[in-house]
């Protein structure tokens, strides 16, 4: 059988299961409205907004019925291929086959987000058996969902360009690596344009290494080779070098030349002084969420978020580790007896917590490993062990999940969480627990964490390290993917959409929406840049938006 039918097979069945799926969502709503005391009037007046609420689902169908038709029936104004062409065709897929490929997987996720939380508004109103009888409903949902996931990731495999996948994931990790290496080791350092960033700012691991990923993609789209200052860095007083290899083992000074400070006329300065990411004037266009536009095309097929593919680039540049670091990940690893499958977990608890994120129990970020392993246990055979990395920097944690989770494996150490504490933060411990953390949590099949968190959005970064695309392999139970002191992050609407509340927002095709984050109940948050109107939308009528931003070509 052909790959393009078995991608027509799994589309079909795909869509029967969105339309099953729709209807018991129907039939969800409607039914325990009839079976309470409220007044016909109210109770017309809820079914009426819930089936209108549901026309927005319809959509995704229509997008799915239109993708299958592609697949089955070629374009009639195709012309003849030649011998050549029909012997490679089918070796990549376009553009417009992987978009909407990760869009379908992303509008099934977004429709169980959405029918998830709209019947979980009716169960404190219902009796209790009726609660019953509707979270077994929400629980079979939760079935048929993963096993459309399930089929998704099948088509995938089958379609037959998983070899290309590799292919142009490996050809572009070494473009840009290779282009980062020749810019830090210029066979003049004298004569080579240079960036100075210092290592000093006053915030955790995370931050700091996001700050140095900013200062190394400024000095990539300036051409400038990136020197770093890093004697005296709060993690190790000796620098950067202690852990990580040199950003350049060539150009490490700025000599007898003095720098200037970063302005809008440093073009023909030989050295330019950077400010920390917050303070930047004026603020240059290539700031993340921007990937250099000679990219962007290549990105846009190859990855669900391209930004984050570059961001990852430039962290897996400067996060080489010494030969003594990698002996002790590797060893780290070895005596825990660390595989897979595994969930990774992340819970910060000390100075982010009532400040800059809410608390968040174990057992919500619990929901979503179940969910994973649940998924796993679908495709027959023994059933996979649980296992679980968890990093935190509560102490009490580890031995609380253990007792509470007993059918799960726990990996962790509660050593690192109390090195972690405010008090220990920057000792030569604490920068060897995060280290090992980081390096496990990127190394797991499923990241559930905070995106508040620097750590968590580091440890996400660096798996794309280890993956293709993993942009989809993760929960983040506040906020969504961002960059500290981005620039606006924008999204583009692919349908319409007519408020149906006073908290929502009216959209046409094409609009730009500034995201403020995903709500995960099947809304966004965020402004069209339009009409300056603030409010929801349904995440699933929008996309991101690729920034591409000419970077100069080596």
């Amino acid at each position: 059988m052909t790959a393009k039918a078995l991608r027509a097979m799994g589309l079909g069945k795909l869509i029967a299961c969105v339309l099953v799926m729709w209807l018991l969502v129907v039939l969800m709503i409607s039914g325990p409205l009839f079976h309470n005391s409220e007044p016909d009037e109210q109770v017309l007046a809820r079914l009426t907004r819930a089936v209108g609420e549901l026309e927005s689902l319809k959509q995704q169908n229509e997008e799915l019925r239109s993708l299958l038709n592609a697949i089955r029936e070629p374009s009639k104004k195709e012309e003849p291929s030649s011998p050549r062409q029909q012997q490679h065709k089918g070796c990549e897929p376009s553009e417009e086959y992987e978009v909407r490929r990760r869009r379908v997987a992303n509008g099934v996720q977004e429709l169980w987000f959405y029918a998830r939380a709209q019947l979980k508004k009716l169960l404190p109103n219902l009796k209790k058996e009726d609660q019953a009888n509707l979270q077994r409903i929400i629980d079979g949902l939760a079935v048929h969902r993963r096993t459309i996931q399930l089929d998704l990731e099948e088509m995938r495999r089958a379609d037959g360009y998983d070899s290309w996948r590799q292919t142009e994931s490996r050809a572009l990790t070494e473009l840009v690596q290779s282009r980062l290496s020749k810019l830090q080791h210029p066979s003049d350092c004298s004569k080579a344009p240079k960036l100075v960033c210092s290592l000093n700012k006053g915030c955790g691991y995370g931050c700091q290494v996001h700050h140095a990923t900013y200062c190394l993609i400024t000095a990539y789209a300036t051409q400038r080779t990136l020197v770093l200052h890093s004697k005296g860095w709060r993690y190790s007083s000796a620098g950067w070098e202690t852990v990580f290899q040199p950003v350049s083992n060539s150009c490490t000074q700025v000599g007898n030349q003095r720098g200037v400070p970063w302005s809008a006329n440093v073009a023909g300065a030989p050295v330019v002084e950077l400010p920390i990411i917050d303070n930047v004037q004026p603020r240059p266009a290539f700031l993340p969420l921007a990937v250099p536009a000679e990219l962007a095309s290549r990105l846009t097929r190859l990855h669900g978020q391209p930004a984050l593919w570059w961001v990852s680039q430039v962290l897996g540049f400067l996060l080489r580790p010494q030969p003594s670091l990698q002996r002790y990940l590797d060893q780290a690893a070895h005596d825990m007896g660390f595989r897979g499958p595994v969930v990774g977990v992340h819970v910060r608890r000390t100075d982010k917590v009532g400040t800059e994120a809410d608390f968040h129990s174990l057992e919500e970020y619990m929901e979503y490993v179940d969910d994973f392993f649940e998924r796993l246990a679908l495709k027959g055979g023994p059933p996979p062990t649980r296992r679980v990395y968890l990093a935190t920097d509560d102490p009490k944690l580890l031995s609380e999940a253990k007792t509470k989770y007993p059918n799960y494996h726990f990996f962790g150490d509660s050593r690192i969480a109390n090195t972690a504490s405010l008090g220990q933060r920057y000792s030569s411990e604490s920068l060897r627990g995060v280290l090992l953390d980081i390096h496990m949590l990127s190394r797991c099949d499923y990241l559930v964490c905070t995106f508040s968190s620097q750590v968590c959005r580091l440890a996400y970064e660096m798996m794309q390290l280890s993956y293709v695309d993993a942009a989809d392999r993760f929960r983040s139970l506040d906020d969504i993917y961002y960059f500290g002191g981005q620039k606006p992050h924008n999204q583009v609407a692919i349908y319409n959409h007519t408020a149906r509340s006073a908290d929502e927002i009216d959209m046409r095709v094409g609009d730009t929406l500034g995201i403020a984050g995903n709500h995960w109940d099947g809304f966004s948050k965020g402004v069209n840049r339009r009409t300056g109107h603030s409010g929801l939308y349904p995440a699933f009528k929008a996309v991101e938006k690729v920034e591409a931003v000419p970077f100069p070509v080596q």
